[in-house]
């Protein structure tokens, strides 16, 4: 069953912590996601980041162009960029994370889209298995802690400037062979995390 979790107005602008969203969960970093906010911007904006420094991914305008950025563990980041600017007003971006299958760390296709229109496309090569962080969460309108990004362009707690009108996260219904798998990884991860307790 798809999963949609929506942030709406003042709501945006703080912190949520939950645990129901892409990468906040055990694998749902490796599910089919979309990420469509709407609001009024500025050149430099945090829409939308999820965890940190150390892993996670966050939705961004940098230099006023729609930009997502995946961080695996810090090691590598992959960057997908529209080529021009949003126009100004109100604008709709989407992000879509097309996972395909194969496994716990599998990439695929990341898709950026400004007002219904693709303006960007890229290969994610490798996804985080489990979970991001379990001390960050997810920020909406910021990037409170350890930033995803280095080079957002703004200072510290790189905060949005804009109005965000609202925005939605919808994780896709899995096909049954990879619900089962994620079960799998889920019980595992739950049975390694009570061995450290």
């Amino acid at each position: 069953m798809p999963k949609t979790w929506k942030y709406n107005g003042s709501s945006s602008s703080g912190r949520s912590r939950s645990a129901a969203t892409p990468g906040g969960s055990p694998a749902s970093v490796d599910r089919t996601r979309q990420l469509p906010a709407a609001w009024s911007l500025g050149d430099q904006d945090n829409i939308l980041a999820q965890a940190g420094r150390f892993g996670g991914w966050s939705l961004y305008l940098k230099d006023g162009k729609p930009t997502y950025t995946y961080n695996y563990l810090g090691l590598k980041r992959f960057t997908l960029a529209g080529q021009q600017s949003v126009p100004v007003g109100k604008a709709t971006i989407r992000y879509e994370f097309a996972y395909a299958g194969g496994g716990i760390g599998a990439g695929d296709t990341g898709t950026l889209f400004v007002n219904g229109r693709k303006v960007a496309e890229g290969r994610i090569e490798h996804t985080q298995g489990m979970i991001f962080s379990v001390e960050e969460g997810t920020d909406v309108g910021r990037d409170g802690e350890t930033p995803v990004v280095e080079n957002y362009g703004i200072p510290a707690p790189y905060e949005f400037t804009g109005k965000i009108d609202k925005v939605t996260i919808d994780l896709q219904e899995m096909k049954k062979a990879e619900e089962a798998q994620e079960n799998r990884r889920r019980a595992a991860f739950a049975l390694k995390k009570a061995m450290l307790d």
